[in-house]
């Protein structure tokens, strides 16, 4: 279906933050909601000294700080620089189109193939596309690990893993070709790529695969091997480490600092959760 919007998205971003009533909210992405426990310490300080005192989860994995200082629709230098200095901010041209959600247990229990190595080729590529800093900030990638606990989220594109070699890609709502898994990530930048040349140009370019007139790709039908939905990670221990609920979705000082005190990395869910690796903790 084509779009009929009037104006761009307008996703946050440090960059492009959102002017909330109590001030700027910035979102910054996490690649798989992996988030190393320097990085979350440093987020906490900048929200404990510029913003409410919280980092907030989001559904898709990733962390928000709000309350922030600024005018004009950008933050207060100091703060911008606060940010960048957590290391949250790796690319300023394309912060708003790393939405890459991976299966938080991917490489630490079950699963049919470590998706981490693919998920962090996929964030360089699109990195490395000058054209695809234009990405919507709603363009989402989903990667299911073969166990299903992401199959049925909606994603712009992404994949499920079929096997220890291959996978069958998402394409918007469709299923997509099965392919090698080691040229996956290959595949879905070119996609995305394709996306933004088809996508249209001003306010009423497409924000979503779907949104397009012709499909990227023709559907075809659901490999056999496909993964069924799979419920989400429930909280408590589970296989690989330890779920843990985050009442409200926002991590205070304290909460952090236990956090940071067992482990050295931590995977932010998009169940509004936390997972601590057991490898660590």
């Amino acid at each position: 279906m084509s779009s009929t919007r009037s104006r761009g998205d307008l996703c946050p971003g440090a960059l492009r933050p959102w002017l909330a009533d109590d001030g700027l909210l910035v979102r910054l992405r996490l690649i798989g909601g992996r988030v190393s426990t320097t990085s979350l310490e440093a987020l906490a300080d900048v929200a404990a000294t510029y913003g409410d005192g919280y980092v907030h989860l989001t559904s898709r994995a990733n962390l928000q700080v709000r309350a922030l200082p600024g005018s004009d629709g950008a933050l207060a230098p100091e703060v911008l620089a606060a940010i960048e200095a957590t290391g949250l901010l790796p690319t300023r041209t394309h912060e708003l189109v790393r939405n890459v959600m991976v299966s938080p247990q991917t490489g630490l229990a079950g699963g049919v193939s470590d998706l981490r190595a693919m998920a962090a080729e996929l964030d360089s590529r699109l990195c490395a596309d000058a054209d695809l800093a234009v990405l919507p900030g709603r363009f989402l990638f989903v990667l299911d690990d073969g166990r299903g606990d992401l199959v049925d989220r909606a994603c712009d594109l992404g994949l499920v893993v079929l096997d220890e070699h291959t996978a069958q890609l998402r394409v918007g709502s469709h299923p997509g070709p099965v392919v090698p898994l080691a040229a996956a990530a290959e595949q879905l930048a070119e996609l995305a790529h394709a996306f933004v040349v088809r996508r249209g140009a001003g306010a009423t370019a497409a924000w979503h695969v779907d949104e397009l007139a012709d499909p990227l790709v023709a559907a075809v039908a659901p490999d056999p091997r496909f993964t069924p939905p799979a419920p989400p990670l429930v909280f408590g221990e589970v296989p690989g480490g330890r779920h843990q609920e985050v009442p409200d979705a926002r991590l205070d000082a304290q909460t952090v600092a236990h956090l940071t005190a067992l482990t050295s990395d931590l995977v932010i869910t998009p169940w509004r959760g936390v997972l601590i690796p057991q490898e660590n903790s």
